[in-house]
């Protein structure tokens, strides 16, 4: 993959992005932006996104193949490469099948799709997979550039860069909390992984596989579960966290840094940029 994503990046939800924050990423030295939420396959917010900026990369994390239809997302593709040749990478998956109509074989689905983008000239070095299984990750090294696990610990990255080999990229997400104070760190962190993860069973059999189990699943998540999936503390703390991904094969994170109602996002993520150089 010709594109440069440096060690770490940023997600957001698709709702949460706007031309000003990418800017304001791109200043600070993020290397990329992950755009969450399922965006749209017009992929208009990716193009105002690289309108704004000049370097970073943008990656959508992750485009959903039940809601959007190969032939739209490959054309907004090519419109896109067109006009920021190198800076965008296309990021699908199968979403979970709490949240989508006619939910079958997502593997199957998953093969179709690229069988799709490929007969539309979506070159596989261009994208990335939504990954957490094995099979899924064997097939984001055989199809594409590498994958983007979700709620992931460093040891499921580890267990990933087993399966994926050498040379293939391994771009985790990982939530982040500017708070020392554990109570208040897990106040912040437990609502996003108790909704809606808790209750969608790829995600809950991906923690079973790590080693957590029906007390760290119930009522909104144990203590040791958000601990391992919300990295919290000053910014060397977090900084610390993180490499715990790039020591297990990580390629680059994409953090996700989760603020208490009024905190100052940019900021935040400027002091973390400074812990991260």
């Amino acid at each position: 993959m010709d594109t440069q994503f440096g060690r770490f990046g940023v997600f957001r939800r698709g709702a949460e992005c706007s031309a000003e924050l990418a800017v304001a990423l791109e200043r600070l030295g993020y290397g990329a932006i992950w755009v969450g939420g399922s965006p749209s396959g017009d992929l208009a917010l990716i193009e105002e996104l690289l309108d704004a900026t000049t370097t970073i990369t943008i990656a959508t994390g992750i485009v959903n193949v039940w809601r959007d239809a190969p032939d739209t997302v490959a054309g907004s593709y090519h419109r896109i490469e067109h006009r920021h040749p190198g800076r965008f990478v296309l990021g699908i998956g199968v979403g979970h099948p709490e949240s989508v109509a006619g939910y079958a074989k997502p593997y199957d689905a998953m093969v179709a799709y690229l069988d799709a983008l490929d007969a539309a000239h979506v070159p596989p070095d261009r994208r990335v997979l939504a990954a957490l299984g094995p099979a899924m990750l064997r097939l984001a090294a055989r199809r594409s550039a590498g994958a983007h696990p979700y709620l992931v610990t460093p040891e499921h990255t580890r267990r990933a860069r087993a399966i994926l080999g050498d040379g293939v990229l391994l771009a985790p997400e990982q939530r982040v909390v500017l708070e020392s104070d554990p109570v208040r760190a897990r106040a912040i962190g437990r609502p996003t992984v108790q909704r809606p993860y808790l209750g969608l069973v790829n995600y809950t059999r991906n923690l079973r596989t790590l080693g957590f189990d029906d007390a760290d699943l119930d009522g909104g998540g144990s203590d040791r579960l958000i601990d391992a999936l919300v990295v919290y503390g000053e910014p060397a703390r977090i900084a610390a966290g993180l490499g715990a991904h790039l020591d297990a094969g990580a390629d680059h994170v994409a953090i996700n840094l989760l603020t208490a109602p009024g905190e100052d996002l940019v900021a935040g993520l400027a002091s973390l940029a400074a812990a991260l150089t």
